[in-house]
């Protein structure tokens, strides 16, 4: 897998903005097949930081029922939260 292939999107919540600014940690939407390893280089070389440890979450798929049918409304998808060195920030999140 390239490693442009990795990181999917940034998560821009008000939980993933008050870690980012207290914690340095930043949150991304990552691809299925990733490990921590990939998303650590794929960082790495996108946004030139330093990256101190990732934790990569598989978040659930959210369903919904009508009737005795049940119904796929998103579908499971993994997150990475990407604590930086400190003193390295990633510019994209820079005042949002």
């Amino acid at each position: 897998m390239h490693l442009y292939e990795v990181l999917k999107r940034p998560l821009v919540t008000e939980k993933t903005m008050i870690a980012t600014d207290e914690e340095n940690k930043v949150s991304f939407e990552v691809d299925m097949r990733a490990n921590k390893l990939l998303v650590k280089d794929a960082v790495e070389k996108a946004f030139d930081v330093t990256v101190v440890d990732v934790n990569i979450l598989i978040m659930a798929a959210k369903t919904s029922r009508r009737g005795s049918s049940i119904r796929i409304r998103h579908p499971k998808w993994k997150k990475a939260v990407v604590t930086l060195q400190t003193g390295d920030r990633i510019q994209l999140f820079e005042g949002v």
